[in-house]
């Protein structure tokens, strides 16, 4: 839905207007998502599930650095065969064409954090300890996932408008891991009561800035410190009274 900025005009529309938007837009990603996620499926002719594992993951592996290095559409099929010491015909048995590496390469990547961040809170109560908990999460995966997560940023573009939108609703799917750990914190009266969705994006655009700007950031602090020192730009105009205190307990480790 396309929306005209008409001089001031455009500054009209309610807050109900663009709740309304919105939810139409996300209910239409859910839709096109479900109508085409048979047809977005990445089938293999090998029906072992630990082999299919194993290959794939071998095959992903060269293919991330192939495309990392020379772009998606310069790669070939042979030359990621090659990089992955397999033979082109094996890259066939478990890929139908080179968009379903791209695919799996970049749809592996969300699974991880929807697979690391309920991880990372298990056996933790503490509303503000379970966010940065998330938050740590979401940053180790990328670490491990530095040049995936590049490929993201630069070749999503590539594969079909039916991939896209699993791969949108997917990251819709993550994004809510983290958000419903800020909802929690506002419940708490940690948080002040902020916009948690605008708070998230904010949140994830931080960690993928680890992975695009890792040459500057690795020689100078961990993942770890990354996110403290960038969760401390972020928080502190944002916690509470009580929510400072309990910050301060997780953050200053006991004399």
């Amino acid at each position: 839905m396309a929306l005209c900025m008409r001089g001031a005009a455009a500054w009209l529309l309610s807050l109900r207007d663009i709740d309304r938007l919105v939810k139409m837009n996300h209910d239409h990603l859910i839709t096109a998502v479900n109508d085409s996620a048979m047809s977005a499926n990445v089938k293999s002719k090998v029906e072992d599930a630990t082999l299919i594992a194993k290959r794939r993951s071998q095959i992903l592996g060269a293919a991330i650095e192939l495309f990392g290095k020379r772009g998606y559409h310069a790669t070939t099929i042979r030359e990621i065969a090659e990089r992955a010491g397999v033979s082109t015909g094996l890259v066939y048995q478990y890929f139908g064409d080179k968009e379903d590496v791209l695919f799996l390469a970049l749809q592996t990547v969300l699974d991880s954090y929807k697979e690391r961040i309920p991880q990372a809170g298990e056996g933790l109560r503490d509303p503000l300890e379970r966010f940065r908990a998330a938050v740590h999460a979401y940053c180790r995966v990328i670490d491990a996932n530095i040049d995936a997560t590049v490929l993201a940023y630069r070749e999503t573009k590539s594969v079909s408008r039916a991939r896209r939108n699993i791969l949108k609703q997917k990251e819709v799917e993550t994004n809510a891991l983290i958000e419903e750990r800020v909802r929690d914190c506002i419940k708490a009266g940690l948080f002040e009561n902020v916009d948690a969705s605008l708070l998230t994006y904010q949140i994830v655009m931080f960690c993928h800035a680890w992975a695009l700007k890792a040459w500057h950031f690795r020689a100078r602090m961990t993942v770890e410190q990354y996110v403290d020192r960038n969760l401390a730009l972020l928080l502190n105009p944002l916690l509470t009274a009580s929510g400072r205190r309990e910050n301060i307990r997780l953050v200053v480790p006991p004399r």
